[in-house]
């Protein structure tokens, strides 16, 4: 089964991509193919509620990066979304691709039903529950089967390497790799 990680940050190997990749490595340990997407730093429009969503299945109006991600989150069993918290939300890549991919899927017969969808944050003291709230809100507006952790799905990080001295960050991460890993055998097993 497949496991695609979202990293919303523009900082393509700090604290989030250190917290995906934690994840992804429980998922590849357990038999699962993973893939990490780098949404953050790359430029990208907003939702322009234009509606050719619906005409163009599977496609966004607007020719952008989020066109190459959509059929990887389309075909992805479980998707991660991470995004350091930036001022209490997430970072403008992350909603972008909360917004377009979400109205995509729903106007593709709702194609994320029932994929796992986890969200993770880097935070620097706190804000991080509304981070991961905005991420998950999508997960649950789109159908999706939404897995818990140890803790709250994030790391005290700030500084670049923070997250791998983080040793509840550290196992929460890996719990929830676990997690991911445990309810796609379940669902494998269907």
């Amino acid at each position: 089964m497949k496991v695609l990680a979202i990293n919303g940050s523009p900082r393509k190997e700090g604290n989030t991509a250190g917290m995906l990749n934690t994840v992804l490595q429980v998922c590849k340990e357990a038999g699962h193919d993973t893939q990490l997407f780098q949404a953050g730093g790359r430029a990208v429009h907003g939702c322009t509620a234009c509606g050719s969503c619906g005409t163009n299945k599977g496609k966004c109006a607007i020719d952008d990066w989020i066109n190459e991600l959509y059929p990887l989150m389309k075909t992805a069993d479980a998707i991660v979304i991470g995004s350091p918290t930036y001022f209490s939300d997430l970072t403008p890549e992350t909603k972008a691709v909360i917004d377009r991919t979400g109205f995509m899927s729903r106007r593709d017969d709702n194609a994320f039903s029932r994929k796992i969808g986890a969200a993770v944050s880097a935070v620097r003291r706190a804000g991080g529950i509304h981070t991961l709230d905005s991420i998950q809100h999508m997960f649950l507006i789109c159908d999706m089967i939404v897995p818990g952790s140890s803790y709250w799905n994030m790391s005290l990080s700030r500084d670049i390497g923070d997250y791998e001295n983080d040793q509840e960050g550290l196992r929460t991460m890996t719990r929830l790799g676990e997690n991911i890993s445990w309810l796609l055998k379940l669902i494998q097993a269907e």
